[in-house]
C-alpha cells in the first residue's frame, strides 16, 4: 500500500478516433470528476464537427473545461498560456474535492501541462527575453509570423533554428519561448537536462520514486493510453470522415470562409498556418467550397472535388493518428521513464468496440479506483499483448533531446530538413519523397533535352 494520492490527475491519451473523451465521461461519473478538454482544435468555439467536440448529450452532466474557449477572432493559444489555463482549472477541480480528468489529442499539450519545465520555469537572468513580453506575461513576438519567429531563434539559439524545419511553427515558437521565459536557450536547457538524467541519483529502471517523480511531475498521474491496432481503426476513422460529412462539415468550412472574407474585407490578415486554419476538414476541402461558391465547376466536376476532399481528409486523419502513437511512443513514455513513473502508464486495447466495457471501461475502473485509493498497481506490460509489446521504449532515449546526435540533412526534393536518421530514413521512405523525387528528376531530363531513356528531342516538332 501506499498513500493515497493528495491531488491526484487523470491523463487520456491515444490516437484520434479511440473513444478518449467517452471514457473520460464514464471515469468522470463513478469518480466524482470533471474533464479538461487537452485537444488544441476543440479549445475554438461552436465548429463542433470539424473539432469532433464531443456532444452535450454525451457529456452526461459532466463539466467540461476548456472546450470552446475561443473564439476565431482571438490569437492562439501558445503551450504555456494552455498550460496555464489548464493548470487554473485543475486547482479550481481540486479545490472542490473533485477528480479532474485530461483527455485529448494534443499530446505536446499534454506533456508540457503533466511535467514541470524545471529548467524552464522561474529562472532568472531574463532581463533581455522580458522585454518581448506584454504586461500580462505573454510574449507578443510569438504571435508573429513563422519567419519572424524563426529569425529571432537564429539570433539568440542557431542550434535549435537548424534543428527545425522553416515551416515547423510549432516547434519554432516552442524553442523561442522557451529562450523567452528563462534567459536560457533551448539548446542548453536540452543539454543540462540530459546531464541530470545521466546522473546516478536519477532512477531508471521505471519505478515510482515520489520524491523524484514530485520533482518532475506536478501531479501524481495515472495515464491511460486507449489504443486500437490499425486494422481495426482505419475503417472506423474513414467512416467518421464520411459521417462528419453528412452531418454539416461543409457548412463549418463555409462559416470559416466567411470569416475569412470578413477579415480581408476589413483588411486584417489572417495566418492560416496556425489554429483552427490547418485542421484536418477545412484545408481539404476548401478548394472544394471556393469551387462551388463561385459557381465554376460543373456537377460532375463538383463531385470529383468532393470526393477527393473525403479522400484527402481521411488519409490526413489516419496520418494524424499515427503521429499522435509516435508522439506516445517517443516522447510521453520517455518522459515518464525520466520521471521514473512508468508504472503508472497503462494501455487498454479498444481494438474491438464490441469488447470495450471488458477492455477498456472496466479496466479503466479498476486501476483508477486503485490508483485514488494507493493500492497496489498490477504491472503495465502485463495487461495484455498489446501492452506487453507497445509499452517498451524503442530506444533509451528521446533523440529530439540529444542534439549532440544531430546530423543535419537537406531533401533538395521536397525542401525538408532532417537532423535524425530515423527521420530522415522514414522521409527517403515515404511516397511524398518518391514523388518529389521523380518528378525533379524528370524535369532536370526534360531540362537536359532527353526523354528520360537517353534519347535526344526532336527539334523539328510534329
Amino acid at each position: 500500500m501506499r498513500p493515497s494520492p493528495q491531488k491526484p490527475l487523470i491523463a487520456i491519451i491515444g490516437a484520434t478516433g479511440t473513444g478518449k473523451s467517452q471514457l473520460a465521461v464514464e471515469l468522470a461519473t463513478q469518480f466524482n470528476g470533471e474533464v479538461i478538454n487537452g485537444d488544441a482544435m476543440q479549445l475554438y468555439e461552436g465548429l463542433p464537427i470539424i473539432t469532433n467536440k464531443i456532444t452535450f448529450e454525451e457529456r452526461n452532466g459532466v463539466p467540461h473545461h476548456l472546450l470552446g474557449c475561443i473564439g476565431l477572432e482571438e490569437p492562439t493559444w501558445t503551450v504555456g498560456n494552455y498550460v496555464k489555463q489548464a493548470l487554473s482549472a485543475i486547482d479550481e477541480i481540486h479545490a472542490r474535492g473533485k477528480l479532474p480528468i485530461l483527455v485529448g489529442g494534443t499530446h505536446y499539450y499534454t506533456q508540457s501541462l503533466l511535467f514541470k519545465e524545471t529548467l524552464a520555469e522561474g529562472a532568472e537572468g531574463a532581463e533581455e527575453a522580458a522585454k518581448f513580453g506584454d504586461a500580462d506575461g505573454e510574449y507578443a513576438i510569438l504571435e508573429e509570423p513563422t519567419e519572424t519567429i524563426l529569425a529571432k531563434l537564429k539570433e539568440v539559439d542557431p542550434v535549435m533554428a537548424d534543428r527545425w524545419h522553416p515551416n515547423d511553427r510549432r516547434k519554432i515558437q516552442r524553442s523561442l519561448e522557451i529562450w523567452l521565459k528563462t534567459g536560457k536557450t533551448a539548446s542548453k536547457t536540452y543539454q543540462e537536462q540530459q546531464a541530470a538524467k545521466l546522473s546516478p541519483d536519477i532512477v531508471t529502471d521505471g519505478t515510482m520514486k515520489p520524491d523524484e517523480a514530485r520533482s518532475r511531475l506536478r501531479f501524481l498521474t495515472l495515464a491511460l493510453w486507449v489504443h486500437a491496432e490499425n486494422d481495426s481503426l482505419r475503417p472506423r476513422l474513414d467512416m467518421r470522415v464520411c459521417k462528419m460529412v453528412d452531418q454539416g462539415l461543409l457548412a463549418e468550412v463555409q462559416t470559416l470562409n466567411k470569416f475569412l472574407q470578413g477579415e480581408h474585407d476589413a483588411g486584417r490578415h489572417v495566418d492560416k498556418t496556425r489554429g483552427i486554419w490547418v485542421s484536418i476538414g477545412y484545408k481539404e476541402f476548401e478548394a472544394y467550397q471556393n469551387t462551388l461558391n463561385a459557381g465554376e465547376a460543373a456537377s460532375s466536376g463538383l463531385d470529383q472535388l468532393k470526393a477527393t476532399a473525403v479522400e484527402q481528409t481521411q488519409t490526413a486523419t489516419r496520418q494524424y493518428a499515427k503521429r499522435q502513437v509516435r508522439w506516445i511512443r517517443i516522447k510521453l513514455m520517455h518522459a515518464l521513464s525520466d520521471a521514473g513513473a512508468m508504472n503508472n502508464l497503462y494501455l487498454l486495447d479498444g481494438t474491438d468496440l464490441q469488447n470495450w466495457d471488458t477492455t477498456v471501461s472496466g479496466p479503466a475502473r479498476h486501476l483508477t479506483e486503485h490508483f485514488l485509493l494507493g493500492q497496489d498497481m498490477p504491472t503495465p506490460t502485463g495487461l495484455s499483448a498489446a501492452a506487453e509489446g507497445l509499452l517498451t521504449p524503442r530506444r533509451e532515449f528521446d533523440m529530439s533531446q540529444r542534439p549532440d546526435l544531430w546530423v543535419r540533412r537537406t531533401c533538395e526534393a521536397c525542401a525538408a530538413v532532417f537532423v535524425t536518421e530515423s527521420d530522415w530514413m522514414q522521409h527517403v521512405r515515404s511516397k511524398k519523397h518518391k514523388r518529389a523525387s521523380a518528378k525533379k528528376k524528370k524535369t532536370a531530363l526534360e531540362a537536359e533535352g532527353t526523354d528520360g531513356c537517353g534519347h535526344g528531342k526532336s527539334v523539328l516538332g510534329d
